[in-house]
């Protein structure tokens, strides 16, 4: 049997393998809708937001727009044909370590769009593979400067750092990256369950200072009402005692003022009767007796007057003082009552001196 001469061309033979590659990349990814390589036949329509690549004996010879187009068949060749839409490529779910040392699967959706036929026609050999296999790399090395923590809050700004990432890697190749969204983070069972702690244990801390702030509330508005109470309970008392202080008490101290008076009228009128020198007297000699028993009752240091035990000098002392003060009033009652005759009373001291003797 014969060998096919294809078999037998090394060249051939390494393009058929890249061929194979590249269909079984794609497999894993959506088709882009592309009319695929066209033949040329003289007269072409080229689609629109298409851009097709044209070879003129094996050297780059112009790029057809969108409408009519004019070839020469046999010398010209339609080499690539690129989508100048957006396409939507899935990044396959890979492993990435994270800062803290956590091991993540993640994965994502990639959106490009060929800006420069020609870069992307001549300058890699696969755009779409290439620019995958930038997307992975660099969203390994993104996420390896992050923590967990910041990996879930920082997933925009980590979005914008792999795509400019990619921009300044594939603007030779005549392609932009618009947009990069990460679809799935997948977390060990034993760190999803240690966040599920974590985040059951700040529930919990914000419901027990919650109540805790419910409770201090509580007593704050419990001890207001409470100062407010005894505020007016304060006030009312005081309102109490002034209407006492002005009504009971200011009768009592008339009251006790009009007894005070009628005593001293009636005091004034036993003294002006017969014998009352004598009765005063008396009554201050008691009085000076039962002072001079108490003392040194409360204090163990006096001052006493020379002649304190002198009973007699003190009384007579104490009624000299009197009858200075109610010499006036006597002349005047002598004046005005009727001369009478009355038996002669003896002087206060010679009366006080006999009730001694007899009491002795």
């Amino acid at each position: 049997s014969k060998v096919p001469s294809a078999s037998l061309n090394p060249f051939s033979f390494f393009q058929r393998s890249q061929q194979l590659k590249r269909s079984a990349w794609l497999a894993q990814t959506p088709h882009r809708l592309n009319s695929g390589l066209p033949m040329n036949i003289g007269v072409l329509f080229v689609p629109q937001q298409e851009a097709w690549v044209v070879e003129r004996m094996g050297k780059f010879h112009r790029i057809l727009e969108p409408g009519l187009n004019f070839l020469i068949p046999l010398l010209d060749r339609i080499r690539y044909v690129q989508s100048l839409k957006e396409i939507v490529i899935n990044v396959p779910e890979q492993s990435a370590v994270t800062l803290d040392n956590v091991t993540l699967q993640i994965d994502g959706v990639l959106y490009l769009r060929v800006m420069d036929p020609y870069k992307a026609s001549y300058g890699v050999e696969d755009p779409e593979y290439a620019v995958t296999q930038l997307a992975q790399t660099t969203m390994r090395s993104e996420l390896g400067k992050l923590s967990l923590d910041r990996v879930f809050r920082e997933r925009e700004s980590l979005n914008a750092s792999i795509v400019d990432a990619i921009n300044q890697a594939s603007d030779c190749w005549g392609i932009r990256c618009l947009r990069y969204e990460i679809k799935d983070i997948h977390v060990p069972p034993r760190v999803k369950e240690s966040m599920q702690m974590q985040v059951e244990a700040e529930r919990r801390k914000r419901a027990t200072v919650l109540e805790s702030e419910g409770t201090r509330e509580s007593a704050i508005n419990v001890a207001e009402g409470q100062k407010q109470a005894q505020i007016l309970a304060s006030e009312a008392e005081k309102a109490e005692q002034i209407n006492k202080a002005a009504g009971r008490e200011a009768n009592a101290m008339l009251v006790k003022a009009r007894a005070k008076a009628e005593a001293i009228q009636l005091l004034a009128a036993a003294l002006a009767q017969q014998h009352g020198s004598a009765a005063a007297s008396l009554s201050v000699a008691e009085q000076y007796v039962n002072a001079f028993s108490k003392l040194a009752k409360d204090s163990n240091t006096l001052l006493l007057p020379a002649n304190t035990g002198d009973v007699t000098n003190m009384v007579a002392q104490a009624l000299g003082i009197y009858s200075t003060l109610t010499k006036p009033q006597a002349v005047k009652t002598q004046d005005e009552m009727p001369t009478a005759h009355e038996d002669p009373q003896p002087p206060p001291t010679e009366v006080f001196k006999a009730e001694e003797s007899s009491s002795s």
